[in-house]
């Protein structure tokens, strides 16, 4: 065990000195990170059902080139050769070495985690505790992949070029790049036989709000199990301790083993029905909201709507003529909006209308600083989603001023009494009015 642990910590100190394991390691998954954030901004919460999928590819970059090039890289200098001499099993080494790049990978994906609320406020996992499970089962399966990877190649360019063949695929017809539904249904069945589409099912589960958690995700973690038990199976048989030691026929039967598992779970899944059940693939159903038009929109009219100065809804023009005690107080309200879990509803229309109350219920309660409150929250309100998307929502809110909920209190905020729901509604739509003037580029009045 001591020989295993100094093994282990060696390869964590390694790693992090290591300037281009640095920028694989980390800045690469910041990178899908910005790139999936610009692609998916507009859903509501952002990125909040890509977070699978993001995992999934930090996983597996990890192990389709972090590890294999890292045992490769360290074959080749005749590390391994004097890691040998440790007072510790091939199994054991083996098994630490996967330890190590878990944890860096983990590392990983706590960084995403914590960009991705930091930038799009995107909520963490919805259980915790589940998606640590998940995301250890797929790191089984994804490491014990590279550990064969790291057996197979003779030096590192070989690495790149096998781990691009599982990558590249996996990627693009696996479930993991490219959404799943999405996928024609002769992909869909390919994906079967591949594990990126069980990772990103499990890690879903555990992510999202209202998930099917661990228990009903037996199957994908059961074949998760497999594909990895087989995978480590055969990179320990194959196991190559100096650059000159080359694979003997004895051991490539071993490949077949690796394999055996991805196929064992591919059938399973195709003759119990798991993959026909989502050949068509679920069909997006509008919401109410999506389905307003521009011709919609431009009849909304805005006639009688109070002025921006009247002591009804009143929006202020900024807040440089507040008092520093205003100011302070208006910011702090600002900033609380941010955490004020009403104004996080994964359902678009009633954030908006969530947030539209905060603003109604100082304005109906004859807050002194009420028009500074409304400015901030309508300025707020239209950064949750783009000009477009929120257009239609506003138009929506105003066509339906009876539809969903309105808050009448807004004691967080330091708000003092409550007011009733039909002056909430009131406010809610001369201020989804003013919001939406201004998105039109009609200005305030």
């Amino acid at each position: 065990m001591r020989g295993v642990l100094g093994h282990l910590m060696l390869t964590l100190r390694l790693n992090f000195r290591a300037r281009q394991a640095l920028v694989y390691g980390y800045l690469v998954p910041v990178f899908f990170l910005l790139a999936f954030g610009s692609v998916f901004h507009s859903s509501v919460p952002p990125l909040l059902h890509e977070m699978g999928q993001l995992v999934t590819i930090t996983v597996l970059g990890g192990a389709c080139f972090g590890m294999p090039t890292s045992m490769v890289s360290e074959r080749e200098r005749g590390v391994w050769r004097r890691y040998r001499l440790l007072p510790a099993s091939t199994a054991g080494l083996v098994v630490s070495a996967m330890v190590a790049r878990y944890l860096i990978v983990l590392l990983a994906v706590l960084l995403q985690f914590g960009l991705a609320w930091c930038l799009y406020r995107t909520p963490f996992p919805a259980e915790p505790g589940a998606m640590l499970v998940a995301f250890t089962a797929v790191c089984f399966a994804f490491l014990g992949m590279g550990l064969v990877i790291a057996m197979l190649a003779d030096a590192v360019p070989a690495v790149q070029a096998l781990g691009q063949a599982i990558f590249l695929p996996m990627i693009m017809i696996g479930g993991v790049g490219v959404p799943l539904r999405t996928l024609p249904p002769w992909a869909q069945h390919v994906a079967g036989y591949l594990p990126g589409r069980y990772a990103v099912e499990v890690l879903d589960a555990c992510y999202l709000p209202g998930g099917k958690g661990l228990a009903g995700c037996g199957f994908a973690l059961a074949a998760l199990v497999v594909i990895g038990a087989a995978g480590c199976v055969a990179g320990s048989r194959m196991f190559r301790w100096d650059a000159g030691q080359k694979l003997g026929w004895g051991t490539k039967p071993w490949i077949v083993c690796a394999l055996a598992g991805w196929l064992i779970v591919g059938m399973t899944a195709e003759f119990t029905g798991r993959l026909a059940a989502l050949e068509a693939g679920p069909t997006r159903i509008l919401q109410g909201w999506e389905k307003v038009t521009p011709a919609e929109i431009e009849a909304v009219r805005f006639d009688g709507l109070s002025r921006d100065d009247d002591v009804v809804a009143p929006v202020a023009k900024g807040l440089d003529d507040l008092t520093p005690a205003s100011r302070t107080r208006v910011e702090g309200i600002e900033t609380k909006l941010a955490e004020w879990g009403p104004g996080k509803d994964v359902d678009m229309v009633q954030r908006v209308r969530n947030l539209l109350s905060v603003a109604a219920v100082f304005d109906v309660l004859e807050d002194p600083d009420e028009g500074a409150i409304g400015y901030v929250v309508l300025d707020f309100t239209r950064r949750q989603a783009p000009e477009e998307e929120m257009e239609k929502v506003l138009t929506y809110i105003i066509e339906n001023p009876k539809g969903g909920t309105v808050v009448t209190k807004a004691s967080e905020f330091g708000a003092v009494g409550g007011i009733t729901e039909d002056s909430a509604r009131e406010r809610v739509g001369m201020y989804a009015a003013k919001s939406l003037k201004r998105l039109l580029g009609k200005g305030g009045n």
